[in-house]
C-alpha cells in the first residue's frame, strides 16, 4: 500500500458534507485498505467558518474555495454545495488544477453536464456523480458500466423522497395535499420553500441525467417536460382506486418505438397497484429499468438524506482514488448517438379524464364523437350521477400527447361539459 496519502478538498459542509467528512474519519483504515492509499481530508469550504463542526479540525476550514482548488496538492475535490455557481466555476478550476471531482449536484450535472465532461477529459480527470440521482441508491453506475453492454429502452422511477411522502399520505389516509405537505415539512421531508420538489423542478434534473446515460445522448434540463403534483387531489386517488392503481410522481425516460429519438418527462400519474412502483412508501425512492437483455431491474431505497447521500459520495472517492493509483480515469461522457429528445406532445401513453357533464341524454354520444375525431381511441367509460351532479370518467387506449390535448380542447367547448376536473396519465402496464 502506498503511504503518502491522497489529498481530498470538500466544499461544503453542510448535511451532505459533514457526512463525508465523517466517514471519511471512522473509517481511514477501510478505505485506505480499499483504495490502496491512505485518504486525508486537506480542506474544507465553507460560509460560516465560525460554526463548530465536530470531528473536523477548525485549521483544515477556509472560505477561500478558489484557492482550495487551486493549492496543486489536491488529488479529488467533492463538491457538495449544489447550485449553479460557483460550484460550476470551483469544479472547472479543480480540473485545470489537477484534481477529479466527485459531485452531487443534480441542478449542474443536469444544465453542464456536457462542458464539465468535456473539461474534464480535456485536463485528464474524472468526473463522478452518482450522489446527483437518487441517494444512496447504485443507480448510474450500473447504468453506465454494469448494462454497457445492453441496450436500455426505459428508465422509470420515483426520484423524490418529498413527492413521494406526500402522496403516499394522501393515498393511506386520504390526506388531502396541503396536510400531507404540513407534516412532511413538520417531519423534516420537505424544505420550507417546497417548490422544487412539488413542481418537478427536481426530479426533471435528475430524469435529464438518467436520460443522458441511458441512452448516450444529450439530454438538458430544457428538454424534460416537467409537471407538478400541487393540483393532484384526493379525487384523483379514489379514481385511481377504482381502476386498481396509485398515484406517484414518476420520471420517465424512454426510446421511441423507432429507435430514433428520446422522450424524459416528469409528472404524476396512475400506475397500477402491482407495479413494483406502487409499492415504494414514504419518503424512499426507487428506479425501475427495462434494458433488451437484460429484462426488468428495480432499485430501491433512501433517496436523500445525510449519510445516504454521503455513502454514494464515498463509493465514488473510492473509485476516483483508485484510477488516480492507476494512472486511469473511469467512463467518462458518452453521447455517440445524438438522438433527438422528442417534444411531450410526440409521447405516446394513456390517459385518465374526468369530466363533469350535463345529466341529459346523449352527453356520452357527444364525448365520444370528440375523441373518434381527435383519433383517440376509448377503452372504458363510467358514468356516474351524485346530488344533482353528473360526470364521466374515460379511459383511453394509447395516444400521442398532442391527440389527447386537441381532445380535450374540443370538449371544453361543448355545451354539455361543464368542466374538465382532471386528466392523468396511467403508465406501467
Amino acid at each position: 500500500m502506498r503511504t503518502r496519502p491522497l489529498k481530498v478538498a470538500l466544499l461544503g459542509c453542510g448535511v451532505v458534507g459533514s457526512e463525508v467528512a465523517r466517514i471519511m474519519t471512522t473509517h481511514a483504515e477501510d478505505l485506505a485498505a480499499r483504495i490502496g492509499a491512505p485518504v486525508e481530508l486537506a480542506g474544507v469550504a465553507v460560509r460560516r467558518p465560525s460554526k463548530v463542526r465536530e470531528g473536523i479540525d477548525p485549521a483544515l476550514v477556509t472560505t477561500d474555495a478558489t484557492a482550495l482548488v487551486k493549492r496543486g496538492d489536491i488529488d479529488v475535490v467533492v463538491e457538495v454545495i449544489g447550485g449553479i455557481e460557483p460550484a460550476r466555476g470551483l469544479i472547472m478550476t479543480a480540473f485545470e488544477h489537477g484534481a477529479s471531482v466527485v459531485s452531487a449536484n443534480k441542478a449542474l450535472i443536469a444544465q453542464d453536464g456536457a462542458a464539465l465532461h468535456a473539461a474534464a477529459e480535456e485536463h485528464g480527470k474524472d468526473l463522478y456523480y452518482e450522489a446527483a440521482v437518487a441517494g444512496a441508491i447504485p443507480l448510474i453506475r450500473p447504468l453506465r458500466e454494469s448494462l454497457a453492454g445492453d441496450k436500455i429502452n426505459r428508465v422509470m422511477g420515483i426520484v423524490n423522497g418529498t413527492t413521494n411522502f406526500i402522496l403516499d399520505k394522501m393515498d393511506s389516509t386520504g390526506a388531502g395535499y396541503q396536510e400531507a405537505l404540513d407534516e412532511a415539512t413538520a417531519l423534516g421531508y420537505a424544505e420550507a420553500d417546497p417548490t422544487a420538489d412539488v413542481e418537478g423542478f427536481d426530479a426533471a434534473a435528475k430524469a435529464a441525467i438518467l436520460a443522458g446515460i441511458s441512452f448516450h445522448t444529450r439530454a438538458r434540463l430544457d428538454d424534460v417536460y416537467r409537471e407538478g403534483m400541487t393540483e393532484v387531489t384526493a379525487a384523483d386517488f379514489a379514481s385511481a382506486k377504482e381502476m386498481g392503481c396509485t398515484v406517484k410522481l414518476l420520471a420517465i425516460c424512454e426510446r421511441a418505438a423507432h429507435g430514433g429519438s428520446v422522450t424524459a418527462r416528469v409528472h404524476p400519474a396512475m400506475i397500477p397497484l402491482d407495479h413494483p412502483l406502487a409499492s415504494v412508501r414514504g419518503a424512499y425512492n426507487a428506479v425501475f429499468v427495462e434494458a433488451e437483455a437484460a429484462g426488468q431491474l428495480m432499485f430501491y431505497g433512501p433517496g436523500a438524506g445525510g449519510a445516504p447521500t454521503a455513502s454514494a459520495v464515498l463509493g465514488d472517492l473510492v473509485a476516483v482514488c483508485r484510477n488516480k493509483l492507476g494512472e486511469a480515469t473511469g467512463p467518462g461522457d458518452s453521447a455517440y448517438t445524438q438522438l433527438p429528445v422528442s417534444p411531450m406532445g410526440e409521447v405516446v401513453t394513456r390517459y385518465h379524464i374526468s369530466l363533469d357533464v350535463a345529466d341529459k341524454p346523449g352527453v356520452l354520444a357527444q364525448v365520444a364523437t370528440v375523441f373518434a375525431e381527435h383519433g383517440v381511441s376509448i377503452d372504458t367509460v363510467r358514468q356516474s350521477v351524485k346530488d344533482g351532479e353528473a360526470s364521466l370518467v374515460v379511459v383511453t387506449h394509447r395516444a400521442a400527447d398532442a391527440a389527447l390535448t386537441g381532445t380535450v380542447d374540443a370538449l371544453r367547448k361543448l355545451d354539455t361539459v361543464r368542466g374538465v376536473a382532471s386528466i392523468m396519465r396511467v403508465e406501467g402496464e
